[in-house]
């Protein structure tokens, strides 16, 4: 049955989905920005945080995996409530096994929670993105991804003015993990049980293995792939931004880290600023129309970092690059849920697919950058960015959807 949702009810879930995108950038960023005090405090070196790294990305992708299960079984209204506890559990613990009983496992352990909630409720929350999408009839999961994209800011500079008051690392990671929790009960209430999520009605539990080997089909799927080639390209732009690109200017063009620093910054805005504005965009050129456009862009930026003669045009690049991978995964997000009955396993399905790339891709290039230099690296990553947007017409809405099909004015 489908849901119909008053005006209120619908800007109420709308605002409790915005603020899941950002408490999940929010705990990303919390703990990402002490990553130097765990160090500290651990007497561990770069490659055991690399473990931990590796722990963290694992269990995400774990998290991602099983999300379709977790949907079929609870759905998405007590599902995400639930990743968004285990996640913020897993925050506290890192400063448990920072702080109070130092332990490299326990810090491996939250790592582990953190990793797995926020790979589970990135499907969970991305599902009642694109639902709402379908309620408003407007392109809106670039906005929902802005928001996670302000969730790491706050966090980082939170991260930033903890560090430089002292404040230590369980206190940090137990007051940040409160605040998920807030967010995780005040948003719970203002998020429907429906069948577009697969929520189960009373009932109809007996059910949730049929839906389960539904939602497994999605990996039968070509689309399903051709979806992936969207995400993986665009996702390997953006994780190998934001781990190379300020190595690439300092290496690659000779400026200093704060310069580098300064590189970065300007990808990171230029990315956020074309998520905010995004949606408008897509309703009036169309999903496959748009990729295409930010295809080239982020194509071309990157040449231009990667060939620019002086650090004007780096930054211009660094610019064209981040404005370009904005859109790619949540417009792949949006497609992949233009089938509401089948919403979770494709999302879940496309989404490991990116993920992997986002998680797997950066160290892959720092392993070949050794060998061919980072600038030429790059190189691998224009081609990813190619076969995206060669794949985007796969986001094509389909039959009966009408969400990121644009509206030309004639």
């Amino acid at each position: 049955m489908e849901l119909v949702l008053t005006r209120p009810q619908l800007v109420r879930w709308r605002t409790a989905v915005f603020a899941i995108f950002l408490a999940s950038g929010l705990s990303i960023a919390t703990w990402a920005s002490r990553v130097p005090a765990i160090k500290s405090a651990l007497g561990v070196d770069n490659v055991e945080i690399g473990f931990l790294l590796l722990g963290a990305g694992v269990a995400s992708i774990v998290g991602l995996s099983i999300a379709s299960a977790v949907l079929a079984r609870f759905g998405a209204k007590r599902g995400m409530l639930g990743a968004m506890i285990t996640f913020a559990i897993g925050v506290a613990i890192v400063g448990v096994g920072t702080d109070a009983v130092p332990s490299y496992g326990i810090v491996l352990l939250g790592l582990c929670l953190f990793g797995f909630g926020n790979g589970a409720v990135d499907v969970m929350m991305n599902i009642d993105g694109a639902a709402i999408e379908k309620q408003s009839n407007k392109t809106i999961l670039p906005l929902f991804h802005a928001f996670f994209s302000f969730g790491t800011v706050i966090g980082a500079g939170v991260g930033a003015l903890a560090a430089a008051a002292g404040i230590n690392v369980l206190a940090h990671t137990v007051t940040m993990a409160g605040v998920v929790v807030v967010i995780a009960l005040t948003t719970y209430p203002a998020v429907p049980a429906r069948d577009l999520a697969e929520d189960p009605a009373p009932g109809e539990r007996a059910g949730w293995r049929e839906r389960l080997h539904t939602n497994l089909s999605a990996w039968r799927e070509p689309r399903t792939y051709a979806l992936g080639v969207i995400m993986l390209g665009m996702a390997f732009a953006e994780g190998g931004a934001n781990d190379w690109l300020a190595l690439g200017v300092v290496e690659g063009h000779g400026a200093t880290e704060a310069v580098g620093a300064a590189g970065l910054t300007v990808f990171s805005v230029s990315m956020t600023v074309v998520r905010v504005l995004g949606g408008p965009l897509v309703d009036r050129f169309g999903r496959v129309n748009t990729l295409r456009i930010l295809a080239v862009t982020a194509a071309v930026g990157l040449l231009l970092f990667i060939l620019a003669p002086n650090l004007p045009l780096v930054f211009v690049g660094a610019a064209l690059w981040g404005a370009g991978a904005s859109l790619g995964f949540p417009l792949g997000m949006s497609a992949a849920a233009d089938d509401p009955a089948r919403a979770a396993a494709r999302v879940s399905a496309a989404a490991t697919i990116g993920y992997v790339a986002f998680l797997c891709g950066p160290p892959i290039l720092g392993f070949i950058s050794e060998q061919i230099g980072l600038l030429n690296t790059l190189f691998i990553l224009v081609a990813l960015i190619v076969a995206s947007g060669i794949a985007s017409p796969a986001a094509r809405p389909i039959a009966g959807s009408t969400v990121g099909a644009g509206h030309p004015q004639r």
